[in-house]
């Protein structure tokens, strides 16, 4: 998912998409501890994707504190 589409959604709908990244990435290090084949540029994907959703949050907050302020 690219930063257009996160930037369009709510704030409640990110929390959903961060839980689900981090529970991906959880499935990933799963995998490869236990000796199953996994992809190994997925962890590389999954973790811009972690970072590119909590900037797009980050940016949401601040945009909303400078509203009040």
């Amino acid at each position: 998912m690219n930063a257009s589409e996160l930037r369009g959604k709510s704030a409640k709908d990110l929390e959903a998409e961060l839980l689900g990244l981090r529970k991906e990435q959880f499935a990933l290090r799963l995998q490869r501890a236990t000796g199953q084949t996994i992809k190994p540029d997925q962890f590389s994907k999954v973790r811009r994707s972690i970072a590119r959703l909590k900037t797009i949050q980050r940016e949401l907050k601040a945009a909303a504190a400078g509203d009040k302020a």
